[in-house]
């Protein structure tokens, strides 16, 4: 039965919020006792407490990682066991995904609809997919004298923090969270401290599945306390995050502070979609060009806020996506009708309103949208927006925005058009609509992308890997490569 606006607010209001940190197997306060509130981009409401965690914390969760790694209870335990809890864990999941999706959408304001859709199974997904992997990833011999034995293996890296962001709290905590956890290792889980609540709620989660007591923490907190002791404690030994390229470039140079430890960035994007003229279905790529900028509201590294529109088709492309874009509307985000949800917050509102200022500042053309909206529910919702006439040199196509404008740009040929998608600082995704085999081709190889998607936008799935370019960040989420930045590889050489 599909519930309706009424069903899934009587559901809010029954809803049990955790704020707590989870270590050791138990929900506990910070140590100091500090909280912060949580506060809902969809009505303004306050949703509960949630604890500040900060160096004491950090301190605590590692320890507990790093007794229980070495405990043995579960890096040495078989990877069939650890395949089975690892399963249990994306059954659980899915099971909890009504409850899982109302925290996501209360939290951050996606629509319920897509977190539903899109945010919980992919998350099972991606812990079901890395545990099933567990036990088909083989180590290798090496080719020697017939005297001698040469093994490589893969080990399990030892403690990993992972800092995920606020777009997609749990499908990103799970991308981290399915590899690292099937090679082994205990991880400890910092999420935004914007949306920290299906974080700490599948804490609980992992330890009904059979995950031992310190395998997985979580501390909810500020990226400058609690990150931060993270990124700089001498006893974890790889990094990961999903973020901006701002901080990403930040925690590197605390690993360098500390203890050289490994260190994964996946960073922002500018991504282009480039559309030539000779596209197979001028409509569909229309339509695709307002999906990618609109949803999640454009809070989306990968989001194709770079418009690259061949010059002889822009007359008529151009009204074809603005007619498009009318059907992402905002709207409340329970409803399950809506499309459009709300920003994270009202930081994040002012932000993307000050980049469509930059926009009417640097002479673009506003097309559509533009302004804030549906003020008077308390919430921060903003238009899906498109610029024309802009150039790739003014601030609206050269920097993140993480909202849901677009920026149109001309060119005249291939060539053009590569030079304009590669004339970024970032490199994460990028998409190429054509009906020719070969243009298709040769322009994928060309753009300096870690993803390029051909006559249509986002694809992939957990068989893919995923990561950037440039400063879109290093190292791989989903697919065999993610385990890679969660195990060191070892050389035993024997002589017979």
């Amino acid at each position: 039965m599909t519930l309706s606006l009424a069903d899934w607010q009587a559901k809010a209001q029954a809803l049990t919020i955790e704020g707590r940190a989870f270590i050791h197997g138990a929900y506990r306060a910070a140590v100091s006792g500090a909280t912060f509130e949580c506060i809902s981009p969809v009505d303004g409401c306050r949703l509960g407490l949630v604890a500040s965690c900060d160096l004491a914390d950090a301190e605590l969760a590692v320890q507990d990682a790093r007794k229980t790694f070495e405990s043995g209870v579960w890096s040495r335990l078989a990877p069939v066991k650890r395949k089975a809890v690892m399963i249990r864990f994306a059954e659980l999941i899915e099971q909890h995904g009504e409850e899982l999706a109302l925290l996501e959408t209360l939290d951050m304001g996606k629509p319920i609809a897509d977190a539903l859709s899109v945010d919980v199974p992919g998350a099972a997904r991606a812990i079901r997919w890395s545990g099933e992997a567990i036990d088909k990833i083989y180590d290798e011999v090496a080719a020697t004298p017939h005297d001698e034995l040469g093994l490589v293996t893969r080990e399990a890296i030892g403690v990993v923090a992972a800092i995920v962001p606020w777009n997609f709290p749990l499908l990103m905590s799970c991308w981290k969270l399915g590899p690292a956890l099937a090679s082994g290792n205990s991880v400890i889980l910092k999420p935004s401290e914007k949306s920290p609540l299906t974080a700490i709620r599948i804490a609980q989660l992992a330890t009904e599945a059979g995950i031992p007591k310190g395998v997985f923490n979580v501390l909810p907190g500020y990226g400058h306390t609690v990150g931060k002791a993270l990124a700089l404690h001498m006893d974890v030994d790889c990094l990961v995050f999903t973020g901006s390229t701002k901080i990403a470039k930040q925690l590197m140079v605390y690993a360098g502070e500390s203890n050289m430890k490994r260190v994964w960035l996946e960073a922002g994007g500018k991504s282009p979609n480039i559309v030539f003229a000779d596209a197979p279905d001028l409509k569909a790529a229309a339509e695709a060009a307002a999906s990618a900028i609109a949803f999640n509201q454009g809070e989306v590294c990968t989001a194709g806020s770079r418009l690259l529109v061949e010059r002889s088709i822009k007359a008529q492309f151009l009204p074809m996506v603005i007619e498009a874009l009318k059907g992402w509307k905002p709207g409340n985000p329970l409803d399950p009708q809506t499309n459009v949800g709300a920003l994270v917050d009202s930081q994040q509102l002012n932000t993307v309103l000050s980049y469509i200022e930059a926009g009417h500042a640097d002479g673009a053309k506003l097309v559509a949208g533009g302004r804030r909206t549906l003020e008077e529910t308390g919430g921060v919702y903003v238009e899906p927006t498109i610029f024309d006439g802009v150039s790739n040199a003014m601030r609206i196509a050269r920097e993140e925005i993480f909202g849901p404008v677009l920026s149109v740009i001309t060119f005249e040929d291939a060539e053009e058009a590569v030079r304009i998608a590669n004339d970024s600082p970032f490199g994460l995704a990028a998409a190429v609509w054509t009906s020719n085999l070969s243009k298709a081709h040769l322009t994928a190889k060309a753009l300096r992308a870690g993803s390029v998607w051909i006559n249509q936008y986002d694809g992939g799935d957990m068989t893919a890997p995923f990561g950037g370019f440039k400063q879109s960040g290093n190292g791989r989420d989903k697919s065999l490569h993610a385990f890679d930045k969660y195990t060191e590889l070892k050389a035993t050489w024997i002589k017979l």
